[in-house]
């Protein structure tokens, strides 16, 4: 059978041509942004960006992650987060950040949510997690993003807090709506590593 003629030889030259999956890490503090860099970049591609509007400058397309620090000077990490919805971007999103996360961060758009200080296997982990969700659709990303921010406020605020918070409330009722929804995806991945390992094999 010629190239042209085997289905799958599209595919292969296509993820050849991709290359290893971009990652764009964003802090104001250089040393850091580097250091995820060095971090990663034997199995990714690296960029980095020392502030909000480099962070927009470089990213494109071919970004498949991104490591978001919050508290930036000029542009902060939230406003390059809704810059970076706002330009339709499919790309994941993980803040990764010293500000501690309050009920501030349910109408967030971000995918996970890591605070400072972060081990390289943090990070290591948080990128392979994020690609694992690549291949699954609005809703099913949206769930996982849903149940991040759920499990981040619950290591954050008291029982009493979270019945106490309308935006936790909030939260809690759009996860059941969704389940609803993706119930026949989620029977395929009973976490992040599976995700991840079904994809990988």
């Amino acid at each position: 059978m010629s190239s042209d003629d085997d289905p799958d030889h599209g595919a292969d030259s296509d993820a050849d041509e991709r290359g290893p999956p971009t990652v764009l890490a964003v802090d104001d503090d250089q040393d850091l942004a580097d250091t995820y860099a060095i971090w990663l970049r034997d199995d990714y591609d690296v960029r980095t960006a020392y502030d909000g509007e480099s962070a927009m400058e470089t990213i494109d397309e071919s970004v498949d992650v991104v490591l978001l620090d919050r508290r930036m000077p000029d542009m902060s990490g939230g406003e390059v987060l809704e810059s970076i919805r706002d330009a339709g971007y499919d790309v994941r999103v993980s803040m990764l950040t010293a500000v501690e996360p309050d009920v501030d961060i349910v109408d967030m758009g971000f995918d996970e949510y890591l605070v400072k200080p972060v081990t390289r296997q943090d990070v290591v982990n948080v990128v392979e997690r994020l690609l694992a969700r690549a291949d699954y659709d609005d809703e099913v990303q949206e769930y996982f993003a849903v149940s991040e921010k759920i499990a981040t406020l619950e290591a954050e605020l008291s029982p009493e807090e979270r019945a106490d918070s309308d935006e936790y409330q909030r939260l809690e009722r759009r996860k059941d709506e969704l389940k609803d929804t993706v119930d026949e995806a989620l029977m395929e991945v009973q976490d992040f590593e599976d995700a991840f390992r079904e994809i990988e094999g």
